[in-house]
C-alpha cells in the first residue's frame, strides 16, 4: 500500500537542496519537476531521481551532476521506491543525499562542453547575472 505523503529531497537549480512532504500523486510530482516525469535509479539503496523526462530537449537550466559524464536539468527530487511505489526517504538517505546535492553547480560553457563547478546559491546567482561568465580575480604575484 502506498503512503498518502513522502517525505523527499528537492533540488533546485541554483539552491541548496530542500526537505519536503508531498502528496503522493503524479500531480505533484509533474508540479514539481515542471513536466511529465522519468525516473532514475542509481543508486543501491531504493533511491531515485525523479526528473523532467525533456528537461535537457526543453533547454531546462542544468542543476547537477548524475554521475561522472552526466547532469540533471530543471528541478528534479529524491525518493524512495518500494516494488512499484514511491515512498518517504529515511533519515540516512535525507542526510545523504542533502549532502550529495548540497552545493549548487554552475555550468561552465567550454569548446568541449560544460565544465561544473560547485559554488554557493549567491555564486550561482551573480553567475546567472553576469550572462554565465565566470569572473576570475588575477592572482598578485608580487614584484618580480
Amino acid at each position: 500500500m502506498s503512503e498518502k505523503e513522502i517525505r523527499v529531497l528537492y533540488v533546485q537549480p541554483g539552491k541548496y537542496p530542500e526537505e519536503r512532504t508531498i502528496p503522493n500523486t503524479l500531480k505533484a510530482l509533474q508540479e514539481l519537476v515542471g513536466g511529465d516525469i522519468e525516473c532514475c535509479y542509481p543508486w543501491r539503496d531504493r533511491a531515485c531521481v525523479v526528473c523532467n523526462s525533456c528537461g535537457k530537449i526543453d533547454g531546462l537550466t542544468p542543476n547537477r551532476m548524475l554521475g561522472p559524464a552526466d547532469y540533471l536539468a530543471g528541478s528534479f527530487l529524491v525518493c524512495a521506491f518500494y516494488s512499484e511505489d514511491f515512498v518517504s526517504l529515511s533519515d540516512k538517505q535525507i542526510k545523504q543525499y542533502e549532502k550529495l546535492y548540497h552545493y549548487p553547480i554552475a555550468f561552465l560553457p567550454t569548446p568541449h562542453g560544460l565544465l561544473p563547478m560547485k559554488c554557493t546559491p549567491e555564486q550561482y546567482e551573480q553567475f546567472q547575472r553576469d550572462g554565465n561568465k565566470l569572473k576570475i580575480r588575477p592572482i598578485d604575484h608580487g614584484e618580480r
